[in-house]
């Protein structure tokens, strides 16, 4: 149907008449364009497996397959929707960027997850079926690494009470309170490659640390902080969070200058002490805030490894190990591709079940509380 603007004639879109004849070459094409994309990488993959004797020498052939539905699928929008499909190609680029940065690659990365692929051997890539998930099971060392992320990730609640105290404190009227704003931000300016050797290699370090000779002087005869699996776990969670609790505590702050003064004002006409007024007032106004910033600061968790792979190497004996240090050192000490590919499929699906169901629980939760959802 016609969209008639009256007086507008810049925003006119005159009727399209898509003959049946046009419609079918248009879908006959990117349908036709689809199957050889399909065709091609699936002769590749059985030609890669040694199901068949005959393929491509690479996937490139694949790429250009690819390059030609993209553009087939572009001519398409045309010729069946005319007008409209016009509009559709100026948002068509990014979805097939979209495509070919993210659903190839998982996709490839399923495919290299299911052969044995190690850097090392002479005989390369080959299809070793369910034979990585097995040893995934059996690996007591990923499963630590599991293990360790969940008491990564509980230690968050400690990060965000400090981080909610700091903010409250900046909050306040104090003296150089801008002074302090700058002064806490300074360690999220820090790369955590850059804390792991200014503070784990060198103030840290057991001879010469100046943290380390401190520690001699309070008391503590042999000041390791990496040699036993405890100290060195929590040494290793206190660099992440003095990292990264500047970031919580800027979210906080900017939810506390954002809240009605009013309400603080009549808590305060009503008789409410300090705490009543935290627990009562600012704490369930700060929620919506306080949910984003934990939930942020989790997915940041689950990425922790360059100060574990810089310091400890994740020891003494993987107490220290993330998931993601353990299928870093998988790659570049082992230089075993399939399984550490594997390993990474595998807790990407766990963190985003995670993920998904927090935000599932947080959003009911949030219902049922009175202040909305993000649905």
């Amino acid at each position: 149907m016609a969209v008639q603007t009256e007086g507008d004639r810049l925003h006119t879109v005159a009727s399209d008449h898509m003959s049946p004849g046009r419609i079918l070459a248009g879908r006959a094409l990117v349908w036709g364009t689809a199957l050889v994309l399909v065709a091609t990488a699936v002769v590749q993959a059985l030609n890669d497996f040694g199901h068949i004797a005959f393929g491509f020498d690479n996937w490139r052939p694949v790429l250009y397959a690819y390059v030609l539905w993209a553009i087939s699928l572009g001519v398409a929008q045309v010729l069946i929707r005319g007008e409209q499909g016009k509009r559709a190609l100026f948002v068509l680029p990014a979805v097939l960027f979209v495509i070919s940065m993210v659903v190839f690659p998982l996709l490839f990365g399923l495919y290299i997850s299911f052969t044995d692929w190690n850097l090392s051997s002479l005989t390369g890539r080959k299809f070793n079926g369910l034979d990585n998930f097995r040893q995934m099971l059996s690996d007591p060392f990923y499963w630590n690494a599991l293990k360790n992320m969940v008491y990564y990730v509980l230690a968050i609640v400690v990060e965000y009470a400090i981080a909610f105290s700091l903010a409250l404190l900046l909050n306040a009227e104090i003296r150089a309170r801008k002074f302090f704003r700058v002064v806490f931000l300074l360690p999220l300016m820090l790369s955590p490659v850059a804390v792991s050797w200014m503070v784990g290699k060198s103030m840290m370090e057991i001879r010469f640390g100046p943290l380390a000779n401190l520690a001699r002087f309070l008391g503590w005869e042999t000041p390791s902080f990496f040699g036993s699996p405890i100290v060195a776990r929590l040494t290793i969670e206190v660099m992440d969070a003095w990292t990264f609790i500047p970031f919580m505590m800027i979210m906080l702050l900017a939810g506390l200058q954002a809240m009605p003064k009013e309400v603080l004002e009549a808590a305060k006409v009503d008789g409410a002490t300090r705490w009543q007024s935290f627990w009562e007032v600012i704490f369930p106004l700060m929620l919506p805030v306080s949910i984003t910033a934990i939930a942020i600061r989790i997915i940041f968790k689950l990425k922790l490894a360059d100060i574990i792979i810089n310091v400890t190497a994740g020891g003494p004996g993987g107490a220290t190990d993330s998931v993601t240090s353990f299928i870093f050192r998988e790659y570049r000490d082992r230089s075993n591709v399939g399984y550490g590919t594997l390993l990474a499929m595998v807790y990407l699906i766990l963190i985003v079940i995670f993920v998904t169901s927090l935000l599932s629980i947080v959003n009911r939760w949030s219902k049922r509380a009175g202040w909305g959802g993000s649905g």
